[in-house]
């Protein structure tokens, strides 16, 4: 049974043991010997752990660690508390975001406070209306491009979608954002980005890591990754300098160095290494499992193609399109709801606060997860199944706003580059199915998610693809 949130707690067997903290327990949970023989569960399936926590305690938890006293929050009053009507009184100096930044350096995706809104603000023109248009373009170029390399597959082939999609969301980001054509490097650029972020999430999960410098493995991995995103940068700057200016994200921040912003040159590579892993990694998540939950759904494929047919037909694909293609968008947002490509958001208190009637001290991790609650049977019908139709109804987008369905975050540090997301994946998703059908292959068994900086199956994702009008 869900224990209550707002319930006291009867005994001392749900309430974390005093002497693993150095504040009191304000919130039930495991005690610190519990903790200690769950580790191989969370270390196994950390993804279920955070689901077995919130229906045992309630929608706030409290971890026995000693510091900084931490708390998994899953009610969405709390959730929207922290993200939105409270979100000044919390920030991102977490160790999930201090992890991040050894790659992103400081990049609008570890900053907060008077920087994250001057660097917002910097690339916000990046995402207006006017550019949205262009993304559409090339988020449809891309797919067409996939499909040609795939070459003869009018009797099949066996595509590892989780490399496919990695590598046209990709080729996207650089069109779009850098004016740059990675189709030549997308393989080598994803392979660098995977590599990093496998070793931000190793050093996140340990409590003490060793010092960067010290050249152990994980070490040389993280060096050898970053200095690839690095040399991408360097050469995309400098054909930049030698062409004409562009409109993209890439010439604002270019334009910010000479401007009155007065940004410099490490400020510059940070922003675009963000964009580079959280503009193509994301997304290219969400596709990959859109097409393993579709391939199960025959039903589901047919009706994405009709639909892909009849709005794609007479022109190349724009932004007005995505409210043409409702079956495409809940396919989408329903992979996004199972599979939150950002499964994990901390945050740190700047002040004491209450969530759920639960008092949260100064300094406290709070750490929430749009997985535990977008598979919560109090907030979605039959929520283990995939059912795209729930967000052709009004209910996708109360859901939203009642945060349990939140994607892209909430409140001002919601995503900046949602829009561009949801142009990208839903125009991908129509392009492919107008030319390709994709099943499973026969007793092929549901892949494993791997919590790492996104949700990634464990290893490839074959998948059966062959040409739809062969």
């Amino acid at each position: 049974m869900r224990a209550d949130s707002d319930a006291p707690v009867a005994s001392r067997e749900g309430v974390p043991d005093r002497r693993y903290f150095r504040t009191p327990a304000t919130a039930p949970g495991p005690s610190g010997p519990q903790m200690l023989r769950a580790i191989r569960f969370i270390n196994r399936d950390p993804l279920g752990f955070l689901q077995s926590m919130d229906r045992r305690y309630g929608s706030v938890v409290q971890f026995p660690i000693p510091s900084p006293p931490s708390y998994l929050v899953s009610g969405p009053d709390a959730v929207r508390r922290v993200l939105v009507s409270h979100n000044r009184s919390y920030d991102k100096d977490t160790i999930q975001y201090r992890s991040l930044s050894l790659v992103t350096g400081e990049g609008l995706l570890s900053t907060s406070g008077t920087r994250w809104r001057e660097q917002r603000r910097i690339v916000q023109p990046a995402f207006h209306r006017d550019s949205l248009d262009a993304i559409g373009r090339n988020a449809a170029q891309a797919a067409d491009d996939l499909v040609a390399r795939w070459g003869d597959i009018s009797r099949g082939a066996v595509i590892d979608m989780d490399e496919a999609m990695m590598r046209v969301a990709l080729e996207v980001v650089g069109r779009s954002l850098l004016g740059t054509d990675f189709s030549r490097d997308a393989d080598r650029l994803a392979r660098a980005t995977l590599h990093a972020l496998d070793v931000v999430v190793a050093r996140a999960r340990v409590p003490i890591t060793p010092p960067g410098w010290l050249p152990t493995p994980g070490s040389r991995r993280l060096s050898a990754a970053v200095s690839e995103l690095d040399a991408a940068v360097a050469d995309m700057i400098a054909a930049r300098s030698a062409s004409a200016p562009g409109g993209d994200m890439l010439q604002l921040l270019l334009n910010a160095m000479d401007g009155p912003d007065g940004i410099d040159a490490r400020e510059v590579r940070d922003e675009i290494v963000s964009f580079m892993v959280a503009g193509h990694e994301t997304v290219a998540s969400a596709l990959m499992w859109a097409w393993w939950l579709v391939a199960g759904a025959p039903d589901v494929m047919e009706a994405l193609a009709t639909e892909a047919d009849q709005v794609l037909a007479d022109g190349t694909p724009s932004f007005d399109d995505l409210e043409r293609l409702p079956m495409a968008r809940a396919v989408f947002n329903e992979a996004m709801r199972l599979y939150p490509p950002v499964w994990l958001v901390t945050r740190r208190a700047l002040h004491d606060d209450v969530l759920g009637d639960r008092e949260i001290p100064q300094g406290a991790l709070v750490i929430m997860t749009p997985y535990v609650v977008q598979r919560d049977p109090r907030y979605w019908e039959r929520p283990e199944a995939f059912d795209p139709t729930r967000f052709l109804e009004t209910r996708g987008r109360s859901a939203e706003d009642l945060a349990t369905f939140w994607p892209f975050g909430l409140g001002p540090r919601m995503c900046v580059g949602r829009d561009f997301a949801y142009v990208e994946g839903v125009l991908i998703l129509a392009t492919l199915a107008r030319r390709v059908r994709v099943e499973r292959l026969p007793g092929q068994r549901p892949p494993r998610p791997q919590a790492g900086v996104t949700l990634r199956p464990r290893g490839a994702l074959p998948l059966l693809v062959r040409s739809r009008h062969s």
